[in-house]
């Protein structure tokens, strides 16, 4: 289950980063990068490839970052982590493949952010359900005196 947990972690890590870069790379007027093949951008199947092989070192560096190992309650942490590989990898699906849906807004916030925002919440909670049912389960609160 652990080794399950990196690897979706790691291709939904690399599909932010390939999406963040092919948005980048899509409003460029020069017409060999934005090569299609059935909807699906060259560009990003390449990025998409080469940046699943530096996810893992992401991570890591990410987990570094925040002194993911020096935490005693590791929870917080991994569940903005995984909420937020969520939420960029559903913000990053619509400004590559469907960029026709930006242009909707629900009182001046782009309708894809909100939806992309409550779906993450939605997904995170599933996710932990599904490979943390330890930590879903021991959700008492400990107050400090």
């Amino acid at each position: 289950m652990f080794k399950l947990n990196k690897l979706i972690q790691n291709v939904l890590l690399a599909f932010v980063m390939a999406c963040s870069i092919t948005s980048i790379f899509k409003a460029t007027p020069y017409s060999w990068l934005t090569i299609d093949v059935l909807h699906i951008p060259v560009i990003f199947i390449v990025f998409l490839v080469l940046t699943y092989f530096i996810a893992e070192d992401v991570r890591d560096t990410f987990k570094k970052v925040f002194r993911f190992q020096q935490r005693k309650d590791k929870r917080p942490i991994w569940q903005v982590g995984v909420g937020m590989i969520f939420y960029f990898s559903q913000v990053g699906f619509v400004e590559v493949f469907v960029r026709n849906l930006m242009v909707f807004d629900l009182g001046g916030m782009p309708m894809y952010l909100v939806f992309s925002f409550m779906n993450a919440f939605l997904m995170t909670v599933i996710y932990e359900e599904i490979f943390y049912p330890k930590l879903s389960k021991n959700q008492t609160p400990k107050l400090h005196n």
